[in-house]
């Protein structure tokens, strides 16, 4: 049997039957996702995967980030004023935006400001009857970022009006309100399935009022979006959307170049030549505003102590990572912000790769005979296209120095959710593109307190780069803003919470018929705005 040629069939006939099931004179784009989202309710989620079919297609934001740049535009939010204090935002809301309607939700009102309410509320308020509404509900991305303490109340002025309170300044504030944890959900449907006791449907079958609205999904396989008919910013050109889950980098290339799918997301960097010299494909690329990194956890021994960290950094082998995984499409991250972010720490030496010191200082710390557990992602991201490659690299390295590593990994969605517990074992491999464009997004929400147990999976809480990196959330003046962060920088660098390995090109490589897709510098992936010649 001929496997390459019965794959190929086998794919081939799967992608046509979903094509075929949308109706035959539709225009519908097929893109082959790397993996599956965790759920549909953004607000429960950081991932850029679960963002990608989620936030992305179905919801909107009061505002958000304009196609391509990390300038904020409005959104459901026509327009907005902050006091002279800087302690109140009023959103003016647009009139006339309709939710989707749906084989399991037909909406009998407009959007209003009851639904920006609830988006908020149940994730602010711990007594909102949604603030727990399935088991393990968690709002990482709300908490990571201090909300809790910020926002002192919401309150809807009218119907198309809504006042965000603060308890002191937050000078990302309107930047963090276009991320996609700020989706705004509707209220309606939400009652209707707590009436029905189903709430966990939210998470499931979503409705929100975004460019595509959702048809359906077929786990770790296939979810399919039709346009949304009345969508405010007006219907697009394509009829149907689908995400054809694809884990394997190959597979999706060869789906690509078979005509399967359209769009990809995170080739393989051996691959890129041959995108490149393929007539019937386009390759866009742009530097990432990205980091992959290496996450000690910090309160378990012997990593809770910073000459132990410091010691398996000098031990990595960073040039050897950027040869055997980036090949050519990365460089060596000294600092936890990427280099084109603003007030980036230039002046920080990095940790060298010095194997003999590193044996000298884990001696010095008392540590003999230690091993440890490496985590890999099963998932290429635009930080890391071959986690497993990049921690068998780690793993060799720290075999030069006396340490036994055993790589470990998990399915995409329990990967995340293993490696917040504060008790996890060994070094989690992970990485973080920037959602607003400030550096609060990086410092606060990856290594701040409040992000323990959450999106910190160093669990790294450390009282002077906190003081440092939350005073400069309520400074407004960006050149003070910038001497706080390079300051928090020398901290972390000090106390190496993380390994920093890399920063990325982002690559994505398309059918030539495709037109109007933007890459973001965000590392979302949207197709608002996309055609496809038939």
């Amino acid at each position: 049997m001929n496997f390459q040629k019965t794959l190929k069939a086998t794919l081939l006939g799967a992608s046509l039957a979903v094509i075929a099931a949308t109706g035959a004179s539709a225009k519908t784009l097929v893109y082959c996702s790397e993996g599956s989202p965790e759920g549909f309710d953004t607000a429960l989620y950081t991932a850029g995967t679960t963002f990608d079919a989620s936030s992305k297609p179905l919801y909107n934001r009061l505002v958000e980030f304009k196609l391509g740049t990390t300038e904020v535009v409005p959104g459901l939010a026509e327009s907005w004023e902050v006091s002279e204090d800087g302690l109140e935002f009023t959103f003016n809301l647009r009139k006339g935006v309709k939710f989707h309607a749906t084989s399991f939700f037909t909406p009998t009102r407009d959007f209003n400001a009851d639904d920006v309410v609830f988006s908020f509320e149940r994730q602010l308020n711990s007594e909102h009857p949604w603030h727990e509404y399935t088991p393990g509900t968690s709002w990482e991305y709300f908490n990571a970022m201090s909300m809790p303490d910020l926002i002192k109340e919401i309150v809807k002025v009218d119907d198309y009006t809504v006042k965000f309170v603060l308890n002191r300044p937050e000078a990302p504030m309107i930047a963090n309100l276009a991320m996609d944890f700020a989706s705004v959900l509707s209220a309606e449907y939400a009652a209707q399935l707590d009436s029905a006791g189903t709430k966990e449907q939210l998470n499931q079958q979503p409705v929100g009022t975004g460019p595509f609205s959702f048809v359906g999904y077929q786990k770790d396989a296939v979810i399919r979006y039709a346009a949304h008919a009345d969508y405010w910013d007006g219907k697009e050109a394509l009829d149907n959307l689908i995400f054809a889950i694809t884990p394997d980098a190959a597979v999706r290339l060869q789906k690509l170049k078979a005509g399967e799918c359209h769009v990809m997301p995170y080739p393989s960097p051996a691959d890129l030549d041959d995108i490149r010299a393929d007539s019937n494909l386009t390759l866009m690329e742009q530097q990432g505003l990205n980091v992959g990194y290496l996450a000690y956890n910090t309160q378990v021994a012997p990593f809770d102590k910073k000459e132990v960290r410091k010691a398996l950094n000098h031990a990595i082998n960073k040039q050897a990572i950027l040869d055997a995984v980036f090949q050519g499409s990365g460089s060596a991250a000294k600092n936890p912000l990427p280099p084109t972010m603003w007030s980036y720490n230039d002046a920080i030496q990095d940790d060298e790769y010095n194997p003999e010191l590193a044996k000298e200082m884990l001696a010095a710390a008392g540590v003999e005979n230690l091993s440890m557990k490496v985590w890999a992602m099963p998932v290429q991201r635009p930080y890391n296209p071959n986690a497993r490659r990049m921690a068998e690299v780690i793993q060799a390295d720290f075999a030069e120095v006396g340490v036994d590593v055993e790589i470990v990994s998990y399915e995409w969605g329990e990967y995340l959710s293993r490696s917040k517990d504060v008790e996890r074992d060994g070094a989690v491999l992970l990485g973080w593109t920037g959602d607003n464009g400030d550096p609060d997004n990086f410092l606060a929400v990856l290594l701040g307190c409040d992000s323990v147990g959450g999106s910190n999976r160093a669990q790294w809480c450390n009282e002077e780069f906190n003081s440092l990196v939350q005073k400069a959330k309520t400074v407004s003046d960006k050149a003070e803003r910038t001497k706080l962060y390079e300051e928090a920088q020398v901290v972390f660098k000090e106390e190496a919470p993380w390994a920093t390995i890399a920063h990325s090109v982002v690559f994505m490589p398309m059918s030539s018929k495709v037109t109007g897709y933007v890459m973001d510098p965000l590392g979302g992936h949207s197709f608002k705005g996309v055609d496809i010649a038939e």
